[in-house]
Parts: structure tokens; sequence; C-alpha cells
């Protein structure tokens, strides 16, 4: 439930290396159905439970990792609003036309922020021509594939400057805080950030390259859907990177693994329900690794270091 005119992260743009192979994987593996593409040779791809037109645009490249996140906001006017908003925090706007490279979105604008991502705000997006029925719904019109991902969930954003980013989204946005995480020194090591009722629609983590995406999560149903999603990784022979395990962070139930460009997937369940006038949640930087993976209390070293 969006509590704020900042809805939700509704778009992004991935890079990738092998389109046939990793779209095979978001397809057939993950469980989203390609919706069209773009004259360019992107690809659009959304979840069995979303309603706008696309939520993932794959795009071939040389180098793996993030084109821009995009954040859907309640209205025409909320959208001119939180463009002004920005010009005042500092950041430079720039508009992309509608139905442009991504067809069915209307007029958004661009703009990066302190981490070195590019952030995109639109207001109106057409209905995808398959989405969840509106009347005496069922649960699905087809049933879900392979992973059976729900929804493009939330990413987590590795890039300098996090203060400034996490004061960009909580002063430009509208969005709070739930949880963080500090240094000895009290400077901000990561922050997770959120729209909604849940523990974050992002997240960031100080780190000296701009940039760069850690991963992208999807949400599924529950603990059983975490445990198919490991089957489908051994089948496939996808690089498990951990898990599946819980967080103690966000409370979620998790397992990340890498498609085949490279790009860090996060299925998850669960999760706390977050409210903006509660408590906000503290971590010291050396309980991390039971904060992220509760059970065994240990970060492997991939996990930090591996990013897109």
């Amino acid at each position: 439930m969006a509590i704020n005119h900042t809805l939700r992260p509704g778009l992004v743009q991935l890079r990738v290396l092998d389109l046939d192979k990793t779209l095979n994987f978001y397809t057939n593996v993950l469980g989203l159905d390609e919706v069209g593409r773009t004259a360019d040779g992107r690809v659009l791809l959304k979840a069995y439970d979303e309603f706008d037109h696309h939520s993932v645009a794959l795009r071939l490249a040389d180098e793996a990792g993030l084109d821009f996140v995009a954040f859907k906001v309640g209205s025409a006017e909320e959208l001119e609003s939180i463009k002004a908003a920005t010009v005042a925090f500092g950041y430079a706007v720039e508009e992309v036309p509608a139905n442009t490279d991504q067809p069915g979105f209307g007029k958004r604008y661009g703009f990066t922020i302190s981490t070195g991502h590019r952030f995109e705000i639109y207001s109106e997006v057409e209905l995808a021509a398959k989405g969840p029925q509106l009347r005496n719904p069922d649960i699905w019109t087809t049933p879900p594939r392979g992973m059976r991902a729900q929804r493009m969930d939330h990413f987590l954003l590795y890039g300098p400057n996090i203060a400034e980013a996490e004061r960009f989204c909580r002063e430009v946005f509208g969005m709070f805080v739930p949880e963080v995480c500090n240094l000895p020194d009290g400077n901000r090591l990561a922050s997770w950030i959120t729209s909604s009722n849940k523990p974050h629609d992002l997240a960031f983590v100080e780190y000296p390259k701009p940039g760069k995406l850690h991963h992208l999560g999807f949400y599924l149903q529950d603990w059983t859907d975490v445990g198919n999603a490991a089957d489908w990784i051994a089948i496939n022979h996808l690089k498990l990177d951990i898990g599946p395990t819980r967080h103690a962070i966000t409370r979620g139930l998790s397992i990340y693994f890498w498609e085949p460009s490279g790009n860090r997937i996060e299925v998850y369940a669960g999760g706390y329900t977050a409210y903006p006038d509660n408590p906000q949640r503290v971590w010291d930087a050396d309980q991390l690794g039971r904060g992220l993976f509760y059970y065994s209390g240990e970060v492997i070293p991939s996990f930090l270091e591996i990013v897109t």
C-alpha cells in the first residue's frame, strides 16, 4: 500500500550480454511474460501479478548492469511537483517524451542522483494487455511459470554519498527509512527506504564506484516458493550466491543468484510491515552479517564485492 505520492518502483532497464539466453531465464525460469520489443531491440517484460504495461526492459550491451530505475507517482500534478522539487534539490532534469524507448509509458523525467544512478519518474502508463482480472478475479489467469515471480519488488544500489541519496528520497520523494546500518563513526553504511508498507522499495550501500547494481529483487508468495526457486536455480545450473536464507534486516525470506548475463537477482518473500511513524531499526556495522543472513551470521565476500 502506497503511503505517499511516490507510489513504487515501476520500471527498470537492465543491460544484458546475451539477449536470447538471458531472455530465456527471465521468461521460462523467473516466470515473466514478454509483452513487446522496440525497434532498437529492447525486450519488455512483466510479471503475472502486475497491471502496468511492463516493469523490466532488457537492452543488449557490452557490459551488464543497470541503465535506470523509474518510480511511478500518483498523478500528473504530482509528477510536475516532484520534478520541481528535484530541480530545487539541485539535480538537472531532462524530459523523456511519451512512447519513445518505453512503449506504453507517458512522459518521464530523468536525473542522476549522488550515487551515480539515473532515476526517472512518471505518472502515466498503459495497462497491460494481459493483467490480473478486475471483476470477480481468479488468483491468476494462466498458471505462473518457473519461479512464479509475482512482481518486480525492489533493488539494492551501490554508490558514493548515500547520505545525500537517502535525504533526496525522504525530502523529494516523500519516502521513509525503516532500517539503517551505521559505521562506528556514525556515518551511514547502508539504508533501506520505502514509499509503502513494504520494508524496502530500494536500498543503498556506500561504495566508491558510482552507478552500480547489487541486485534486482522479485517478490514470491511464500517460503515454499523460495524453495521452488532454489530447485530452478539447480536445474538450470545458475550460479548461486547465497541462500535460501532469512534476513533479520527487512525479515525477508531470500535466495540470491546470478542470471546468465551476470546481474544478481534476489527472489524474496515475507518481510515486516513498515509504517512511517514506527521507530527506525538501527544496525551496527559489526552486526551486518547477522542482519543480512540471520541463520549463519556471516557474509560471504561475493555478496559484498560483486556488483554490475
